[in-house]
Order: structure tokens, then sequence, then C-alpha cells
């Protein structure tokens, strides 16, 4: 009897603990679905922005462009060498040109027979004799007519970062007009505005 007593409770421990060790093992496969993790050395990534930036000077200075051409008459021609460069550390996608009456009167509102305005790029500096500017290997012109504009710069050399267009800025007063166009002033801003490029992955 004894022997039947001791029995008993032993099987009945070794039942409850295989009940137990199973419970056991399907909490733990609970807690690690999906829950495994590792971890590896830290990436250095650094990210910082390009700049936008565009200047026009005086040819071969850092000098703002005055240009004063005082009793002009019909026929006459006027030119000044400028620099547009490509200040910044990006590329642009635009470059547009626009120039603006700030003072106005016929030499600007007549744009047929009013001032008239041709802007060329040149590779290297322009080479002045006398009255006359000229571009080692050819000029590029970028825009012919009306004084008053606004236009895209396709082609110019200054779309791409650090680089120079040589500009030459040729003002013309046709004859072609009448009296009217007589003891007339005007005075014009020209302003070049840059566009970043295109957002792209990278």
């Amino acid at each position: 009897m004894s022997t039947s007593t001791v029995r008993r409770p032993n099987t009945g421990r070794i039942v409850g603990s295989i009940a137990v060790i199973g419970a056991a093992a399907a909490v733990a496969g609970l807690g690690t679905f999906g829950g495994f993790t590792d971890s590896t050395a830290s990436v250095d990534a650094v990210a910082d922005t390009g700049v936008v930036s565009i200047d026009v000077s005086a040819a071969g200075t850092s000098a703002p462009v005055p240009y004063t051409a005082a009793g002009m008459m019909q026929g006459d021609v006027g030119s000044m060498p400028l620099d547009l460069r490509n200040d910044g550390t990006v590329d642009l996608s635009s470059l547009v040109f626009g120039s603006r009456a700030t003072t106005s009167s016929l030499l600007d509102t007549d744009v047929v027979h009013g001032l008239q305005l041709k802007l060329e790029t040149c590779a290297t500096p322009w080479a002045r004799s006398g009255y006359t500017y000229s571009c080692t290997g050819g000029a590029t012109a970028l825009y012919e007519g009306p004084m008053v504009a606004n236009q895209a710069l396709t082609g110019a050399r200054s779309l791409q970062a650090g680089a120079v267009d040589r500009l030459l800025a040729t003002v013309s007063f046709p004859d072609t007009g009448s009296n009217a166009l007589q003891n007339q002033s005007s005075t014009f801003e020209f302003v070049f505005t840059g566009t970043q490029r295109d957002g792209a992955a990278r």
C-alpha cells in the first residue's frame, strides 16, 4: 500500500511537470514571434544644401554696371561689356534676363522705333577697338529685340555652377522713327534671375 501511495503523487507530479513545461514553451514561442533584434556599427550620414547665387558686374571687375547714353541720335549704337557669374554651388535650371523701365518714355514704349537691345555671350573677355567690341571664336546671341524684355537665356554658360558669361549689351536707336522721339528720356533696370535645378533622387 505504501508503494502505491508513493507512485500516485509522483505520477501526478510528472504529468503536472509536463503540462507546465508545455505551457512555458508556448509562452516563449509567442514572446519571440517577430521580436528578434540585432544592431551594427553606426553609419555617419551627412546632408547639406546647395547655394543658388548669381552676380553681374562690369567686365573684369566686381563693380556695379553703370551705363549712361546721353544725347543719342537715331542710328547711334552703344555697348557695355559685363560679366554674369554663377557663383553658387549648384547648376541652374533656368536663367532669365529682365529689363524694365523705371522711368518711361517713347524710347521704351515704342517697341519698333524706340531703343533696341542685343545681348551676346562670349567664351573669352570682349576685345575693344575704338567703339566696337569683338569676340574671339565668335559670340552667341542670347537676346535681340526691344529694350524692355523678359527672356530666358537658354544656352548661357552661367547655368553651370562656377561658370561665367562674358556678356555684351548693345543698345541701338533705330533711324526709322519720327520727330516724336526727340527729347525723350528713359531709365532702365536689368535683372538676371537664376532658378535652382529640379530636385532629383540622389
